[in-house]
């Protein structure tokens, strides 16, 4: 029997039986793609939902998973998203596909790594024109780590570009898989899309059954509905859940009363319950999404499991600016944005901070440069913000002389260097894919950025190179540089390894004698002097000119090590002298310059908000 039920605005479509009926564990596969960005995975995903008649034919659309406008406009997947399909296989039985969409980009290698916990499978999506790139690697590795049993596809072989022998060889060279099965297919046109399906459902281990009949899931997810309150994306391991079941959080010891059980085909769909192997969604009228920690496991409040599942790393946010409102009075609708922003990203991160420069604002961690650009054109399309972002940077570890330790997030709050015994900075390790030609300018790029060479080895035409980076020179401009260097060919991917002591030193930026908080960096001893000259010069050309010269410098403690001046208004004083003693004339240039003297004591220079945009995109170029 099917009907439909409308829940607070929402119409669900709902079926009695809880969907298709599931005649075993073994007929069930959870599976995530993974691949490089761009490389087709959510064309790919596309196509199978098509095949497996997740949506009808006026439904369907391009990057149907991807939800967000910018996800579709970039052509980019940002949040991990998940689908139930049923596919009527070769061997004439209906199996449940559950795909969890993984993002391909290296800021959300973290969606990435929860997704495949939750999954025993993954199809790795190689592009056949472009051959084995740098993310590809990072996903594949993780996949190998959560010891996923792995289908190889190869996309875009309708291409004139593609070469399948070649990027054949790069696997198994590179990544060490075995590719006599890997399947040539154009996720575009359909073609060898079916043989995935079957390869999934051949190869691809089913889920196990549970052991102990007590109900023990993984917190893959969770988002805030205006509707429902907090929705909870799970994978069961096992046990049953229903609708009035109470549960438990293991992690914050919650306890929720299970008001909705069911999955998405992509719609939501009401169920009667999920058992062990399935992945779907409950909601419990949870207001605070804080109580739900992606990673937790969630049990029986009764008959709790007896150990909670190994789950995954939290997020950690590695590149850290400050947000503040363009005006003022708009900071109350700031803060609101921000809390909405994170009941839908929680691995965005937030608190109050203030700057004597721009006033009442928000010091916030993002998961890479990629994350902090996405939150800033989500908070000016979907709230309207007019916003100023600070220059990004990273944490750094400050080891005071009184043998304490503190973890620097602005570089405005850096203590008295006469307290500080040494400075820590991250560090991560790049691995960077390359073809030959263009090998060159990224070693002199890396070694321009202080970087240590690990590793080179050429595969095929293509040179694969490891470094090792501070993380406060890859925030800032490495991979626009890189790009131009490589004409967009180079592909990068990196993991932080740890904190290393460095000659760090802080710029300040000083107005008329003020130092402007919004404007100080933390940087290398080697670079102060050439970064601190540049911002000198291009914040000579954006503040106003006033009735007295205004001293722009940068100064590292006491010592100012650059210097420009912005000239002052001039009037002629001596226009009204037509002649008379040069007495006179001296007079009057003598109260001028008094005038200008006092004018500058007392003087407050307006810097305007355009000066910090413009100041902030300066590059070491």
């Amino acid at each position: 029997m099917l009907y439909l039920c409308q829940y607070m605005g929402h119409v669900i479509q709902r079926k009695d039986n809880g969907g298709v009926s599931i005649g075993s564990v073994s007929n069930i596969r959870n599976f995530s793609i993974i691949a490089h960005i761009d490389h087709g995975k959510s064309t790919l995903a596309d196509r199978i939902i098509e095949m497996c008649g997740g949506l009808e034919k006026r439904e369907m659309k391009a990057q149907v998973l991807d939800s967000m406008d910018i996800e579709r406009e970039r052509g980019i997947t940002i949040k991990a998203q998940t689908v139930r399909l049923t596919y009527s296989a070769n061997d004439g039985d209906v199996y449940v596909l559950n795909l969890i969409d993984t993002p391909g980009h290296v800021d959300f290698a973290y969606e990435v790594s929860r997704s495949l916990t939750a999954c025993e499978g993954s199809v790795l999506v190689v592009d056949a024109s472009q051959g084995v790139e740098a993310q590809t690697l990072a996903n594949v590795y993780q996949a190998i780590d959560c010891n996923h049993e792995i289908v190889i596809a190869l996309n875009k072989v309708d291409l004139p570009a593609a070469d399948v022998d070649s990027a054949k060889q790069q696997i198994e060279d590179v990544i060490g898989l075995e590719t006599s099965d890997a399947i040539p297919i154009s996720a575009k046109s359909g073609l060898g899309v079916r043989d995935v399906i079957e390869a999934i459902i051949t190869k691809l281990p089913a889920p196990k059954n549970g052991e102990t009949g007590r109900f023990c899931a993984l917190l893959v997810d969770s988002w805030y509905d205006q509707y429902l309150g907090v929705v909870i994306l799970v994978r069961i391991f096992d046990g049953e859940i229903r609708s009035g079941d109470k549960i438990k959080m293991i992690a914050t010891g919650g306890v929720h009363t299970v008001e909705n059980v069911g999955y998405f085909l992509p719609k939501k769909t009401m169920t009667e319950k999920l058992t062990a192997g399935e992945v779907g969604f409950i909601t419990a009228s949870i207001k605070d999404i804080s109580t739900c920690q992606v990673g937790d496991t969630i049990t029986s409040e009764k008959l709790p499991c007896e150990k909670p599942l190994p789950g995954f790393k939290p997020s950690i946010p590695v590149v850290f600016c400050g947000i503040f409102p363009v005006d003022a009075s708009d900071f109350e609708k700031l803060k609101e944005s921000m809390q909405k922003l994170h009941l839908n990203d929680s691995s965005f991160s937030y608190e109050t901070a203030t700057s004597a420069a721009l006033g009442f604002g928000f010091r916030c961690g993002f998961l890479g440069l990629l994350h902090l650009e996405i939150i800033q054109e989500r908070l000016e399309r979907e709230f309207n913000m007019d916003i100023i972002m600070t220059a990004p940077s990273v944490i750094y570890r400050i080891h005071m002389t009184n043998e304490s330790v503190i973890e620097l997030h602005n570089p405005a709050e850096m203590p008295d260097v006469v307290k500080i015994d040494k400075i820590e900075e991250p560090w991560l390790r790049a691995t960077i894919i390359v073809p030959e030609p263009y090998l060159g300018n990224v070693l002199a790029l890396c070694e321009d950025k202080r970087g240590e060479q690990v590793d080179l080895k050429f595969v095929g035409s293509r040179a694969v190179v490891q470094y090792n980076l501070p993380l406060n020179e890859v925030v800032f401009d490495f991979y626009d540089r890189l790009k131009s260097a490589t004409k967009g060919y180079a592909s990068f991917d990196y993991q932080t390894t740890g904190y290393i002591e460095g000659d760090l030193v802080k710029v300040s930026i000083l107005v008329n004698g003020e130092p402007v908080d919004a404007l100080s960096i933390i940087i290398h001893r080697s670079k102060a002097e050439k970064r601190g000259r540049a911002l000198c010069t291009k914040l000579k050309d954006l503040i106003p000119k006033q009735l007295f010269k205004v001293a722009i410098q940068a100064a590292i403690g006491g010592k100012v090590i650059a210097r420009e001046t912005v000239s002052a208004y001039r009037k002629d004083v001596l226009a009204k002298c037509y002649g008379g003693d040069i007495t006179r004339k001296r007079k009057l240039l003598e109260k001028q310059k008094e005038g200008k003297k006092r004018l500058r004591r007392f003087g407050d220079v307006e810097i305007p908000q355009k000066a910090f945009i413009e100041a902030l995109k300066i590059s070491d170029d």
